[in-house]
């Protein structure tokens, strides 16, 4: 039905037809029923959720939820189904739901407003992220839930356009504290599972076989004998609207027949079948009717009887199909169920479907809504139309606009069907694809890449087609495309050279991004080979990215020395930069600033991205700047803040609809003490796709636990090989822990070499951090009377820095140095210290060393946790929510951080206060441990 429909129990139905207590669909449906009340009661009492109601054509999935919503008092509702028409139209559904309540878009955050508007199509603009436009729309629904409950109903879900379907499902996953109920209703066979991921379903089975027999009976003329009855209960497998129709209109003699045959027809192909038969019988003028309304598909009236005069059809053509049941006929045309519409469709001539639409198209185009024309004048097209095809790709352009890149992907994949095999096709479908990549189809936008023929592509077209197949892998875990990645890149480079000068730079700081993720592994060229190609592209033109280029090649092929000073050029540039300009860059600051060893300069860059990210709702970013977050915390040996940035990735996949158990870091496992095994097991699984430089992460989290465990020969071993790889800044932060290992497991021969690099980054970088693992692994070679000044430096230094475990593992290592020269009483006070530093960060097997070391100096201590017993009451979502607010931040930017409704920050907040007996954002701040 179209919106603003009047809800009434007559066309509750969502067909046109009524419901009362005895509909038989909602035979035998109490548990349905009470599950739809339940979720109803709870949003009208502040407990927003969901629910997808799944079955098969026929089953009754309209008629539940009708009669749910039609029993709940104190709801207002809202209703917008899908239409087919309106399939490729970004937001169409979207738009429907939130016109009744656009008088609160003022109220909500700017960025968010404005995201909404455009998505609408009523004000101009950068195109939003799809997941703004659904942060939006939560905090719309959220606010109009304030002024009175509201259930929200969607049926035919199948038939959304993918944008608004995205965004429903998104705002589905995330209710929970507001007076929202959000309602779909969908074929079980026809919706992407990818697309309702995370939302919670209901399955809707067939009548219960005495349910359904009752209901043959009921519905036949004749008595059926009651065995046959169950077998044919049995055979439509309960479906009530099969057993109706087939009851209605076969004897009983008929009716054994149909069930008797040996192998029966998917109850969906029979009752089609079925109403190809009724149509069959209607009078000519009357099938032609039935065929505009069902292209039409939208069910506007006005439209559906202006095109049937212009076709000649008589006024009263609808009247013989409205009398035999198969449509309603008022404000709204209502087929009986979608496949009588799609029985009237596929049912007739090809030709005269075409006919329809073409009339429908110029009904469009004269009303002003071009992309409708232009999708009815696709229909009406037999083969290729370069015409039709310019104007799929105009409605594709106006889609892209309005942050559409689904549709945007669909019509352009319709624009090259169209188009006469040439570059003009494959440049359509290359396009197509480009916006399936954008809009998270990857498989999608890999099918259509593999239509277009490569060879009659440009230069910069093939380059364009080459790097969207390298971003691709990693999306697909594609283990070839992963570590063939950054020569692909560099191919692309030398394909535009003197064509694109801005394209070749950007492909090659492509290229040391795919080199960072395979690593050791990438396939195709050298490292300095690559170093050799970004110093070629410095420059092909002026600007940051030359200054980038300039950088990594230093990086890469000169002296530390020498490189130190671009490099530093290059981290001042990115740190100068705007935060829109920094989401443009990627990770190449990681690289830089690590390479550098200013880690407070990385954290601030990666923060500054994070937050530009979550500003316009590129989750994209925001998930790859999380996970970095919780890297580089295990390198500056933080795993409880690593932990906390894992889970913020889990929080974000829960919202895109991702299975986020699956969000695992393997380094971080090994820090935290799981089994060796398993950890190996998980690199191992990483490494065969092509993620070598995950491998590499995960193996020194190991290597280091090995060392706190006190296996420095494993260690040792393990390190062995990632050190003799040398790859750039991975392995100068493996060096502090590649001598501690080689000290302690008697080869300190082995690893002066590594000692000495420390001490030239020490000398030429002069950062408090690699000064202090300079000094300290000084002091590990040094002989007993030289040592203990490198180790008072290694405090000093580390103290200055932000790398808490470092620091940590300076007072440790002190320690047991003091108790080996037996000054005990030293050696506690700095293992007590080192022990310390361990509980805070969350390190359990240094800390356990730590105790140990304490053991032997003859001191006896009880292991804790320093801070607020109720913080372990607290779930991962409540520690997070009472982070961000002890830092300060509003319920409304808390809610944009992390994805939800501010009502439900109010929620979790209240409770978080409650567990902890705090009363305000200040004491919450000090019941917390410092960060």
């Amino acid at each position: 039905m179209r919106s603003g429909f009047p809800w009434t129990p007559w066309a509750a139905q969502g067909y046109g037809f009524p419901i009362d207590a005895e509909t038989p669909a909602l035979l035998g449906r109490t548990d349905e029923l009470d599950r739809l009340g339940t979720l109803l009661g709870a949003a009208r009492n502040g407990h927003g959720g969901a629910l997808l109601v799944r079955g098969e054509p026929g089953i009754g999935k309209s008629t539940l939820v009708a009669e749910a919503v039609r029993s709940s008092h104190g709801l207002r509702v809202v209703r917008a189904d899908g239409f087919e028409a309106e399939s490729a139209m970004p937001y169409a559904a979207l738009q429907r739901l939130g016109t009744p309540f656009a008088r609160h878009v003022a109220d909500l955050p700017p960025r968010q407003a404005a995201a909404l508007r455009i998505a609408a199509g009523l004000d101009q603009g950068d195109p939003p992220d799809r997941y703004l436009v659904g942060l939006g729309m939560l905090s719309l629904v959220a606010a109009a839930g304030e002024t009175e409950p509201v259930a929200f109903v969607v049926d035919d879900a199948h038939h959304l356009d993918a944008e608004s379907l995205e965004v429903l499902a998104f705002v589905a996953r995330r209710l929970q504290a507001e007076r929202v109920a959000l309602l779909l209703a969908a074929r079980a066979d026809a919706l992407d599972p990818a697309a309702v991921a995370g939302v919670p379903v209901l399955e809707l089975g067939g009548l219960e076989p005495l349910d359904a027999v009752r209901l043959l009976n009921r519905s036949s003329e004749e008595a059926i004998d009651p065995f046959l009855a169950m077998r044919i209960a049995e055979e439509t497998g309960g479906n009530p609207l099969a057993l109706i129709d087939l009851a209605h209109d076969l004897t009983a003699h008929e009716l054994t027949a149909s069930s008797l045959a040996e192998a029966p027809s998917p109850i969906g192909h029979r009752l089609e079948a079925h109403y190809l038969a009724r149509l069959g019988d209607l009078p000519s003028p009357a099938r032609t009717w039935l065929l505009v309304a069902a292209a039409e598909s939208t069910g506007d009236a006005g439209v559906i009887d202006e095109a049937a005069r212009r076709l000649g059809l008589p006024a009263d053509a609808a009247s013989p199909a409205e009398l035999a049941g198969l449509v309603s006929v008022r404000d709204a045309v209502a087929f009986r169920h979608p496949l009588v519409r799609s029985a009237a469709y596929t049912g007739m001539p090809g030709s005269d479907r075409r006919r329809v639409h073409e009339m429908l198209s110029e009904l469009m185009s004269e009303r002003g809504h071009d992309d409708l024309a232009a999708w009815h004048a696709a229909a009406a097209t037999s083969g290729t139309d370069d015409d039709v095809a310019a104007r799929m790709e105009r409605a594709a352009d106006a889609a892209g606009g309005r942050g559409g890149t689904a549709s945007r992907a669909r019509l352009l994949a319709r624009a090259a069907e169209l188009t006469p095999d040439g570059p003009a096709r494959d440049l359509r479908l290359l396009a197509a694809a480009e916006a399936a990549s954008i809009a998270g189809a990857a498989q999608l936008a890999l099918d259509l890449l593999g239509r277009l023929d490569a060879d009659r592509l440009d230069p910069i077209s093939l380059g364009r087609m080459l790097t969207l197949r390298s971003l691709l892998a990693l999306f697909l875990a594609d283990h070839d495309g992963i570590v063939d990645g950054a020569t692909t890149m560099l191919r692309v480079a030398d394909l535009v050279h003197g064509l694109a000068p801005e394209f070749e730079q950007r492909s090659l700081l492509r290229a040391f991004e795919a080199e960072l993720t395979a690593e050791w592994a990438v396939r195709g060229h050298t490292l300095p080979e690559l170093g050799t190609r970004l110093a070629a592209g410095v420059d092909v033109a002026d600007g940051w990215m030359s200054v980038l280029l300039r950088a990594l090649a230093a990086h890469i092929l000169s002296p530390y020395d020498e490189a130190v000073p671009l490099m530093r050029e290059a981290v001042d540039l990115l740190r100068a930069m705007s935060d829109a300009e920094l989401l443009e860059v990627g990770s190449i600051g990681v690289a830089l600033t690590m390479a550098l060893w200013e880690e407070r300069v990385c954290v601030e860059l990666l923060e500054r991205t994070l937050g530009a990210a979550r500003a316009v709702g590129s989750l994209r970013v925001v998930d790859t700047s999380l996970w970095l977050l919780s890297l580089l915390e295990l390198v500056r040996g933080d795993p409880a803040a690593s932990g906390r940035y894992v889970e913020e990735v889990r929080e974000l996949r829960r919202a895109i609809g991702y299975d986020a158990e699956q969000v695992v870091n393997a380094s971080y496992l090994a820090w935290s003490g799981a089994p060796t095994e398993l950890v190996e097991q998980m690199a191992e699984a990483i490494l065969s796709t092509g993620f070598a430089g995950a491998w590499t992460i995960a193996m020194t989290g190991l290597g280091i636990r090995e060392i706190a465990d006190g296996h420095y020969r494993d260690a040792f071993h393990r390190f062995q090989p990632m050190i003799e790889r040398n790859f750039l800044q991975v392995t100068y932060q493996q060096l502090p822990d590649w001598v501690e290992a080689g000290v302690r497991s008697g080869r300190p021969d082995d690893v002066r070499a590594a000692a000495a690099r420390l001490e030239l980054f020490a000398a030429v970088s002069g950062t408090p951090w690699v000064r202090g693992l300079a000094a300290r692994s000084a002091a590990l070679l040094a002989a007993d009377d030289a040592a203990e000044p490198h180790y008072l430096a290694a405090i000093e230094h580390l103290g200055r820095a932000t790398s808490r475990a470092d620091l940590g593992r300076a007072h440790l290592v002190y320690g047991e140095w003091l108790r080996r020269m037996r000054r005990r009483r030293e050696a506690r006070e700095q293992l007590k210290l080192a022990l310390a530093v361990f509980e805070r960060v969350g390190a359990p097997a240094f800390a356990g060393r730590a105790l140990r070391e304490l053991e032997a100096t003859g001191e006896h201590v009880t292991r804790h946790v320093p801070g607020d017993p109720g913080l372990d009451d607290l779930t991962p979502r409540e520690a997070t929510i009472a982070r961000l607010a002890a830092d300060g931040q509003t319920n409304a930017e808390i809610g944009a951080t992390l994805f939800i409704s501010a009502n439900t920050v109010d929620y979790h907040l209240r409770k978080v206060f409650r567990k902890l007996g705090a009363t305000s954002r200040k004491q919450l701040a000090e019941r917390l441990p410092a960060n």
